[in-house]
C-alpha cells in the first residue's frame, strides 16, 4: 500500500506553530516507517526536515516550492494542487494530519482531528480562523473513509458536534519521546544555573492563549504565595493569541517578581524545565489529548491539572484533577502537592509508571491498521 500524508503543518520555527499539531506530525511519521511494510510520499512545506525524515526507497519526501506556512497559501495548495498530485500518482490513500483533507480528494482517506475547541470555544479564534476550521473539518471528517481521533474526549465530540457514526472513528492516543525522562540532579543544577531559575519553580508549558486558562493559573498561585511558600511560576510557551490578559493578571496580583516568562521553550529543553519542577500545572479549559502533562509525568514531575475533557485519560489516579474555573479548587491542590511530601513522591512514581503506557510506536502500529483496512 501506498500512504500520502499531507505533513505541511510541520514546522521547526520557535513559535506556537512548532507545538501540538506539528509535534505529532514529528514524532509519529518517523515511526511509520518501522510499522509496516507501507510506502509513504510525505508531503511538506518546510524543507528544513530533521535527520528522522532522510527519505530512502519506501519513504519519499515530496516538499512543495510555494511558502506554504502561510495559512492562505497552504489551503490553496490543499484543495487545488494536492488533488492534481494524488490524480497522477499511485497513491492509495492519503493522510490528512490536521483536520482538513481536500474536498476533492481522488483517494481514500484518513483525517485526524486532535480537538473541536473551535466549536466549543469559538470567542477563543479570531473570525477566519473559526470559519475555516469549523466549516471545513466538518466536510472533511464526512467525507473521510475513517477518522482517528487522539483521545476517547474528542471522539465524543466528533459523535456529538458533528454527526459521525462512532465506528467511523478510531481512538489512537499520543507517544511520548524517550528525551521526556528523569535526569540526574547534576544535570538539573547546572542548567537551574545556566537559566538563572530559582531552586523551588512551579511550571507551566503551552501556547499563551485563552483555552489554557493561564489566568486562573496566576491567581491560584498568588494564594500559594500567601501561604507563605518560596515557590516562582514559570510559564514556558510562545505568544499564540489573545495573550495579553495574562500579563495584565501578572500586573493586578501583584506577582511581578515572582512570574517569570522564558517564552518559547524547544523540544530538546524541555525535559530539563520538567525535570527541575517542584510540580507541573496545567488547567487548560479544553485539551484534545495535553501532551504537556504526558511529558512531564515521564519526567517524574507531579502533575495538577483539569479534570475536562481528555486530560483525565492521560493523567489516570497518577496526578490531582481539579475544576479548572475553581481558582480555589487549582490553589488548594497545588498546596497539597508542594507541602505532602508523601503525596508528592507518590504523584512522581505514579506519573512515571502511568507515562509509559504511551508509546509512539504503538499509535504508529495502530494508524498503520487503520491505512490497511481502507485496501481493497
Amino acid at each position: 500500500m501506498h500512504v500520502g500524508i499531507n505533513a505541511h503543518l510541520l514546522s521547526f520555527s520557535s513559535s506556537y506553530r512548532g507545538a501540538g499539531i506539528s509535534r505529532y506530525i514529528r514524532s509519529l511519521v518517523p515511526y511509520l516507517r518501522e510499522a509496516g511494510t507501507e510506502r509513504y510520499s510525505v508531503f511538506l512545506g518546510d524543507p528544513n526536515f530533521p535527520a528522522e525524515f532522510n527519505p530512502d526507497s519506501s519513504f519519499r519526501l515530496k516538499v512543495s516550492k510555494l511558502p506554504t506556512v502561510k495559512p492562505q497559501v497552504r489551503i490553496l495548495w490543499e484543495q487545488f494542487l494536492l488533488p492534481l498530485e494524488l490524480a497522477r500518482s499511485d497513491v492509495d490513500v492519503l493522510h490528512s494530519m490536521g483536520y482538513v483533507q481536500p474536498l476533492m480528494c481522488p483517494r481514500r482517506s484518513v483525517v485526524t482531528v486532535h480537538d473541536l475547541s473551535f466549536l466549543l470555544f469559538p470567542s477563543t479564534f479570531n473570525r477566519l480562523n473559526h470559519t475555516y476550521l469549523s466549516l471545513f473539518t466538518r466536510l472533511s471528517v464526512q467525507r473521510a473513509d475513517r477518522v482517528i481521533a487522539v483521545s476517547e474526549s474528542t471522539r465524543r465530540d466528533l459523535v456529538r458536534l458533528c454527526g459521525l457514526p462512532a465506528e467511523k472513528i478510531a481512538v489512537i492516543y499520543h507517544g511520548v519521546e524517550s528525551l521526556f525522562s528523569p535526569v540526574s540532579s547534576v544535570v538539573i543544577e547546572e542548567f537551574r544555573r545556566s537559566r538563572q531559575l530559582p531552586e523551588q519553580y512551579v511550571l507551566f508549558i503551552g501556547t499563551l492563549e485563552p483555552r489554557k486558562n493561564v489566568q486562573t493559573l496566576i491567581r491560584a498561585f498568588a494564594r500559594v504565595k500567601k501561604a507563605g511558600l518560596p515557590h516562582k511560576l514559570v510559564i514556558g510557551g510562545a505568544k499564540g493569541w489573545l495573550w495579553d490578559e495574562i500579563f495584565a493578571v501578572v500586573e493586578e496580583m501583584n506577582l511581578r517578581e515572582d512570574v517569570a516568562f522564558p517564552g518559547y521553550i524547544s523540544l530538546e529543553d524541555e525535559p530539563l524545565w520538567y525535570n527541575g519542577a517542584d510540580l507541573f500545572v496545567y488547567p487548560s479549559l479544553y485539551e484534545g489529548f495535553g501532551f504537556p502533562a504526558l511529558e512531564a509525568m515521564a519526567c517524574g514531575a507531579p502533575v495538577v491539572a483539569s479534570n475536562s475533557s481528555s486530560l483525565p485519560e492521560v493523567l489516570g489516579d497518577a496526578g490531582l484533577l481539579v475544576d479548572p474555573t475553581s481558582v480555589d479548587e487549582l490553589a488548594e491542590a497545588m498546596l497539597r502537592a508542594l507541602t505532602d511530601n508523601a503525596l508528592n513522591q507518590e504523584m512522581r512514581k505514579k506519573g512515571l509508571e502511568r507515562a509509559r503506557a504511551f508509546s509512539w510506536i504503538e499509535a504508529a502500529r495502530q494508524t498503520a491498521q487503520v491505512y490497511r483496512s481502507l485496501e481493497v
